[in-house]
């Protein structure tokens, strides 16, 4: 089995996790790598769950945090982006942006930090860039959600090395038109479902999109069609056409709030929602957060996507999303970071841990 020296820099160490392939529904390996590497270390407390390790801090502090990476990674390119290259001063290969430098960050602090300012919760969780249902942070909401208590918690995400505050809600909506099905060379016998679908197109293009201020961070909205669907054959008025369309809304809306919104937008048409994602807001104003902000000195802006941090925000803990490498190279074919951006990432925490 792989194994992992925590004495290693933050880069050789991320490099070494990389190197242990974790698509997910495949991170059994890199799991037991994480848990035999945490296990020696007495002043934490580990357990496992699946192919999701849990390392805890118990020292009474006043104060815990939770700090979260996932450990899978989306496909290997073909041929196979790794094992990791050192190219220059950027990492190169599948994982080095989202998100083991991230994993990296956490697994020193782990090392390094045997007596933080504040208790620390470490979670290194299976199944992110799949289906909810496979989410070792979601299993562990459901099954064991003590352990996620917490006042604050950082998602070390890929940031760019900047702190993103929350992130958005997302609503996925089918919008239905109905018709009359005819044949094509007699439409005045049927009713064309999929010409009434220009007036779903029409609303979301005269549609204006807020800006929304929370916490001090400002959060586009964004209400855009992703597909299209409708016809029977060649020769077939349709009686049915479905516009899909996705909200990305604030998080100052609820989820019920955000579904509100879509139906009002369409108001006469049928409206199914698929799946509605609430978001989270930042907290920055919390003690916890604001400490955070202040003893890393780095930027600091709303996060536009969604992602886990929502997850804490249902428990009640402000989170936000903080980490190495840049999040628009995430999943490509030449995955990269630099360098320099895993160290800064460890010593901004560690500052703040220390």
């Amino acid at each position: 089995m792989p194994t992992l020296d925590l004495d290693a820099d933050v880069v050789t160490l991320t490099a070494a996790l990389c190197d242990i392939a974790s698509v997910s529904m495949d991170e059994d390996a890199v799991a037991t790598a994480i848990d035999a590497a945490l296990r020696p270390l007495g002043h934490l407390t580990v357990t496992r769950h699946g192919n999701t390790v849990v390392a805890r801090t118990e020292l009474g502090r006043a104060e815990r945090v939770v700090l979260a990476g996932h450990i899978d990674t989306v496909p290997l390119t073909d041929p196979p982006n790794l094992p990791t290259q050192r190219v220059g001063d950027e990492l190169v290969g599948r994982g080095t942006v989202d998100m083991k430098g991230g994993v990296a960050v956490q697994l020193r602090l782990a090392q390094q930090v045997r007596e933080p300012s504040r208790d620390v919760t470490y979670v290194f969780y299976e199944g992110e860039e799949i289906d909810g249902e496979f989410n070792g942070l979601a299993h562990l909401v459901r099954d064991r959600p003590q352990t996620l208590d917490a006042d604050f918690a950082v998602l070390l995400e890929p940031t760019n090395g900047a702190v993103e505050g929350g992130c958005k809600g997302t609503l996925r909506a089918e919008i239905v038109t109905k018709g009359v099905a005819a044949h094509s060379a007699r439409p005045w016998n049927g009713h064309n479902a999929i010409h009434d679908a220009d007036q779903v197109l029409h609303r979301l293009t005269a549609y204006e999109a807020r800006t929304v201020t929370v916490d001090g961070l400002d959060y586009h909205e964004a209400l855009q069609a992703v597909g299209i669907q409708g016809g029977i054959a060649g020769n077939v008025i349709p009686d049915r056409c479905v516009v899909t369309v996705n909200y990305r809304y604030a998080p100052d809306k609820s989820g019920p709030d955000a579904e509100a919104h879509v139906r009002e937008v369409f108001d006469g048409f049928e409206v199914v929602v698929a799946d509605n994602a609430p978001g989270a807001r930042p907290g920055l104003t919390l003690p916890a957060a604001k400490a955070f902000v202040d003893a890393l000195g780095v930027p600091v802006g709303p996060k536009e996507g969604w992602t886990d941090v929502a997850r804490f925000s249902a428990l009640g803990v402000a989170a936000v999303n903080f980490g190495p490498g840049d999040p628009n190279l995430a999943h490509t074919d030449d995955e990269r970071a630099p360098v320099q951006q895993y160290v800064d990432a460890e010593q901004a925490m560690l500052r703040w841990l220390a």
